[in-house]
């Protein structure tokens, strides 16, 4: 009795495993049904560019003179000390001498001020003589006169000073010209000038760089450009090997007919990394290809004639290859295969041989 129920519980269980296998090799077969499927054509780039500053400027004199002193040497990081300094010595001279001119101009309003008050004075008593007639009509003209003028010359002084004053504004603008800064925290690239050089007006003194922020100049073309623009606004790159954020700066519209591509330009918005220019930025993307991926195994191809069948309807379809990978074959489009068709994988017939009637 306890060996009978032994063989039946065996039994139970190999018919419990034969269930189970043809539970998963029916499930692997759907599967492989499943994925039989006309999918958009694709093919993966990466996209190799190369950081550099946001923002260069060139550093240039304004004024002519003899360099004194550079604080900086190329790679320097620009502190609060000037660029450079230029000898201020002749500009100096000119501003002394507008000042003494300004100084002696105010002397004279003095004296022109001095001299109204006393014409007015005079004019005034000269006035109350002729009205009670005691001296001529001429004596009075004169003395109007006199006033007259020395009004008009207390006015031209002061129309002098401000004329100094201004050619003082002027010169003192001009020295200021004499000491070139660079935004603070911007990098020297490179230093064309030296000590005791002579500099004339648009002199180019020195080249320097903003390396806060970096940039990677790309070229591309217009599917390459759809995909950058399908992805997140900030997505991954890899910057000399390490993980980094980027995004897309500018895209310049100008298409470009010798390459047929278009200039973008990626900003880096995190990298802890070294900043500076050259660092190797690569940029992965999935972008869309001519024609159609269909799975190898859903073609069968005798008789140099590729074809595929619908799994909707049994239809038979010859198609055009154009390459492959490695489990798929690249086709030409066909509108009877829009992405996304299921295909059936084909029956395995062997090609019936004609006899010779002769035998």
């Amino acid at each position: 009795m306890i060996w009978v129920t032994n063989a039946l519980n065996h039994l139970l269980i190999s018919l419990a495993i034969i269930v189970v296998a043809i539970s998963i090799e029916h499930t692997n077969c759907a599967q492989a049904e499943d994925d039989l499927v006309v999918l958009t054509a694709s093919r993966d780039v990466t996209l190799t560019g190369y950081t550099r500053s946001q923002t260069t400027m060139t550093l240039s004199s304004e004024v002519s003179g003899r360099v004194l002193k550079i604080n900086y040497d190329d790679g320097q990081v620009i502190g609060k000390l000037p660029f450079l300094s230029i000898d201020p010595t002749f500009i100096d001279l000119e501003i002394n001498t507008t000042r003494q001119t300004l100084e002696q101009l105010k002397i004279s309003r003095n004296k022109r001020r001095s001299r109204v008050g006393y014409l007015e004075k005079e004019f005034r008593r000269i006035e109350n003589l002729f009205r009670r007639g005691s001296t001529p009509e001429s004596s009075r003209d004169t003395a109007l006169e006199d006033l007259d003028q020395a009004k008009f010359d207390q006015k031209a002084i002061g129309v002098e000073i401000a004329i100094a004053r201004t050619r003082l504004k002027e010169l003192q603008e001009r020295k200021s010209r004499h000491t070139i800064f660079a935004p603070q925290g911007w990098v020297v690239v490179e230093k064309q000038v030296e000590e005791g050089e002579l500099v004339t007006v648009n002199t180019p003194v020195a080249r320097v760089a903003d390396f806060e922020i970096l940039v990677v100049p790309l070229s591309v073309s217009a599917q390459e450009l759809a995909a950058i623009q399908a992805l997140a606004p900030e997505f991954d790159v890899l910057l000399d090997g390490e993980s980094a954020k980027a995004a897309i700066n500018w895209i310049n519209p100008e298409f470009d007919e010798k390459t047929r591509k278009l200039n973008i330009e990626l900003i880096l918005r995190s990298y802890p990394g070294p900043k500076r220019g050259g660092l190797i930025c690569r940029l992965a993307l999935t972008t869309a290809a001519e024609g159609l991926w269909v799975p190898k195994k859903a073609v069968t191809s005798r008789y140099e004639n590729p074809r595929v069948f619908l799994k909707a309807s049994d239809t038979e379809i010859q198609v055009l290859v154009l390459g492959q990978t490695e489990n798929h074959l690249i086709i030409a489009d066909d509108p009877r295969l829009p992405p996304g068709t299921l295909l059936r994988e084909p029956t395995s017939r062997q090609p019936k041989l004609r006899q010779d009637p002769g035998r």
